[in-house]
């Protein structure tokens, strides 16, 4: 591409700057022309409650009951899709105004939502005041979670004190989603002494340990590290530069060498997608199995059609959760 040959416009450090503006944080740079560049990011973050990976598939009660509120049409059919993903059917409104008596009115006949998905920014009434209406009868039963693309650090004592269960920032992602409601209703039911405790399933291990893994990854700083995440699981990995170079790897080996590929999507000499098409196209009866998953920052619907059409199999957003990786590499593996 025309960035990969000539260089970008520099958005990227504008967007990158008003990212962890609304985080709280900070970017600063150092550079000298013909030796370098050295960025220094800082921003607070809270410790994570998460574990570290054990294959294990988290399990929601079925039948849960949702609903998103949201001004914006798109965000609502983003969200519905993702909760669908999960096993979960939503309703979707545009209008605080009008969820609030929506909702007030399913609690009257005996049909609450069990979850109410609400964004912060709203005309008429926002996610606070909204929720401020539904605790005002709902006897805390509903679980609520904010969804906001703002810097929500201001707002968490508040949203706490009003009943929010857990803040999500925008754009949202499945496997965050996933682990939230999961959380909060893993919380919820140890709040209230009931006996049905969200657990994983019995008899997870790890079934990735001995895996070979073929990584085309044109960064230096980036194939490292996901090199060592997938050691710290017991995955051997191979590194190609480019995809150029990783068919080239592909087709040296033999059949089931590999057990899949993670493929950067942007890369010089060949990108990723046009290294899964000639993968796809080589005479071998492995070339069409192969798990292929997309690595990239482009996180849109459209994005990950064209991964989809190009003959990828799944879809990992950078930076890369370790944990949505584990589980990618199973799904596929196991699927293949």
């Amino acid at each position: 591409s025309s960035t990969n040959r000539y260089g970008g416009s520099g958005l990227g450090m504008s967007i990158s700057k008003s990212i962890l503006d609304m985080m709280g944080g900070t970017i600063t740079v150092n550079s000298k022309k013909g030796v370098g560049s050295e960025f220094t990011v800082t921003v607070p973050l809270r410790a994570s409650e998460r574990s570290a990976y054990v294959e294990q598939k988290l399990t929601l009660p079925q039948n849960l009951r949702a609903i998103i509120i949201d001004d914006d049409e798109i965000a609502c059919e983003h969200v519905q899709m993702l909760l669908r993903n999960i096993g979960i059917e939503a309703d979707a409104l545009t209008s605080s105004k009008n969820a609030l008596a929506h909702i007030r009115k399913k609690y009257e006949s005996g049909e609450m939502y069990d979850i109410v998905l609400t964004d912060y920014k709203m005309p008429q009434m926002n996610g606070l005041d909204l929720t401020r209406g539904i605790r005002s009868f709902d006897n805390g039963k509903t679980v609520m979670i904010l969804l906001t693309g703002y810097n929500w650090n201001i707002i968490e004592d508040e949203a706490k004190n009003e009943g929010i269960d857990a803040i999500m920032s925008k754009p949202l992602f499945g496997d965050t989603l996933m682990q939230t409601i999961y959380s909060v209703l893993r919380k919820r039911s140890g709040e209230d002494g009931t006996q049905e405790m969200l657990q994983p399933e019995e008899g997870s291990e790890n079934k990735l340990a001995g895996k070979r893994i073929l990584m085309a990854e044109d960064v230096d700083a980036n194939a490292e590290i996901l090199a060592d995440l997938l050691d710290l699981e017991d995955i051997m990995s191979e590194r190609a530069n480019n995809g150029k170079i990783a068919v080239e790897m592909f087709s040296e080996k033999p059949a089931g060498y590999y057990d899949a590929i993670l493929m950067d999507v942007r890369m010089p000499v060949m990108d990723g997608l046009s290294a899964t098409t000639a993968i796809r196209a080589l005479d071998r009866e492995d070339a069409k199995k192969i798990p292929i998953i997309a690595m990239t920052a482009d996180v849109f619907d459209e994005d990950v059609e064209r991964t989809r059409k190009a003959g990828m199999n799944a879809h990992l957003a950078k930076p890369i959760e370790p944990e949505q990786l584990y589980y990618t590499l199973a799904g596929v593996i196991a699927e293949g």
